[in-house]
C-alpha cells in the first residue's frame, strides 16, 4: 500500500501515539472534545460541528497540538466560597489508593498546596492542590469517576 503524502505540521513520535489515543477514547465514550497533558505535550481532540457530516467518516476528530506545561487548577470564586475545577480529563480519586484514607472530606480545613485529591490521564497519576486556605464544603465528584475539564471538583470556603 503506498504511503500517504505528510501533512505540513505532521509530526511522528509521543504526540501522533497520544492524539491516535485521545481519538480512541473520544469515539468510545461518545465526546465531542476531550484534552490530556503528559510531560510538556498537550493535546486537545474535538469533534468537528454540523459541518462536519460531510468530513470522511474515517477520520473521527481533528487534533490540535500544542507543546506546554498542564495548566494548573482552575478557581473560581462564588457567592458561597472558592471552586476548584479539573485541570485536565480523566478519572478522580479521592485517595492515593483504594483502602487509602482520602486525602480530604466535607468539613475538613485545608492549607493553600495542600493534595486535594489525583487525576489520572492517560495512566499518570496527577496530584490536584488547594489554591486557597479554608474549610471543604462540598465535594462534587464522586471516587473513580471520570472529570472533564474545568468540571467543579470541589467547594472551598476561604479562611477569612
Amino acid at each position: 500500500m503506498p504511503s500517504r503524502p505528510r501533512q505540513r505540521g505532521q509530526q511522528d513520535g509521543p504526540v501522533v501515539d497520544l492524539a491516535r489515543r485521545l481519538g480512541v477514547l473520544l469515539g468510545e465514550l461518545g465526546l465531542t472534545e476531550i484534552e490530556a497533558s503528559v510531560g510538556q505535550i498537550r493535546v486537545r481532540l474535538q469533534r468537528g460541528g454540523p459541518t462536519a457530516s460531510a468530513a470522511p467518516a474515517s477520520v473521527p476528530a481533528a487534533a490540535s497540538v500544542e507543546h506546554q506545561v498542564a495548566p494548573a487548577p482552575a478557581v473560581s470564586d462564588s457567592a458561597s466560597g472558592v471552586t476548584i475545577e479539573a485541570p485536565m480529563v480523566g478519572t478522580f480519586y479521592r485517595a492515593s489508593s483504594p483502602t487509602a484514607e482520602p486525602y480530604v472530606s466535607v468539613g475538613d480545613l485545608v492549607k493553600e498546596g495542600q493534595i486535594l485529591c489525583i487525576i489520572e490521564a492517560m495512566k499518570l497519576m496527577n496530584e490536584i492542590e488547594s489554591k486557597v486556605a479554608g474549610r471543604i464544603v462540598k465535594v462534587f465528584v464522586e471516587n473513580a469517576h471520570p472529570v472533564e475539564f474545568g468540571q467543579s471538583l470541589f467547594l472551598i470556603d476561604p479562611a477569612r
